[in-house]
């Protein structure tokens, strides 16, 4: 009767210590290449503001992100300061598990970050190496915004 009540009290405490945690923050993606910002100008589009303004108005492309399944590449449409809506430039699609990831997790991160008006969103289940380039891609865009 004794070991019954301690098992049950030690996992009663286990279940709600693991409730308890809070995986809210994007973890550092093991097996992906970590950037550091450059001061190297991305290539811009067509109709895209000029590096030295500061309006947060027009298109700005986002630096290429290598992911372990391809490469993340997002341009950002901005109006004064706030994100109207971003355009996916690159995204992974050796095979054909890559394109279906994508097609899914992509509108849904687009839909986020427009949502947040921030690259600070949550990454999408089942498409973290994704999610971690269109963030850092879109994070590139926003910061060439606000130079």
């Amino acid at each position: 009767m004794r070991r019954a009540v301690l098992a049950t009290t030690g996992i009663s405490t286990l279940v709600v210590s693991l409730l308890a945690l809070k995986p809210h923050q994007t973890p550092a993606l093991v097996g992906v290449p970590s950037r550091s910002p450059t001061a190297s100008s991305s290539p811009r589009t067509p109709g895209t503001s000029d590096p030295g303004t500061s309006t947060g108005t027009g298109t700005f492309t986002g630096d290429p992100v290598d992911t372990r399944y391809g490469t993340v590449q997002v341009a950002a449409d901005l109006s004064q300061g706030k994100i109207t809506s971003i355009t996916v430039l690159q995204a992974p699609d050796r095979r054909g598990r890559d394109r279906q990831i994508s097609s899914y997790a992509l509108p849904r991160l687009t839909q986020e970050a427009i949502g947040a008006q921030s690259a600070h969103i949550d990454a999408v289940s089942g498409a973290s190496y994704t999610s971690q380039g269109y963030i850092e891609s879109l994070q590139s865009a926003l910061d060439q915004a606000h130079a």
